[in-house]
């Protein structure tokens, strides 16, 4: 259950994050921006409470946010996207599975 939480406290942050791209010219999509993070806050909150370390949350919760809002806003905003991006993503990811690998130890 701990990590459905992290994953519900991912998807929150990256749509609160992508509405407020959206909420920069149409000012009633803050309630979504609040709502977003407000909900993401809490099931990160839930996930720490459910077992899993700080360190490994958060660091799973924010590396995945940043990717996943680098290739969601490139897709819906047309946002550029470069191979260094690319790169940066790659490397995110393998950050991720090192300070999982890391926290089982």
């Amino acid at each position: 259950m701990a990590w459905l939480f992290l994953i519900c406290a991912i998807v929150f942050e990256v749509g609160g994050t992508l509405s407020l791209r959206v909420a920069v010219d149409k000012k009633r999509w803050y309630i979504l921006v609040v709502v977003g993070y407000v909900l993401a806050f809490s099931m990160l909150s839930l996930a720490l409470a459910s077992g899993i370390p700080l360190g490994v949350a958060y660091g799973i919760w924010a590396a995945v946010g940043v990717a996943l809002t680098a290739v969601l806003s490139t897709l819906l905003f047309k946002e550029p996207f470069t191979w260094l991006m690319g790169l940066g993503i790659v490397l995110i990811v393998g950050g991720v599975l090192l300070i999982e690998l890391g926290a089982a130890h």
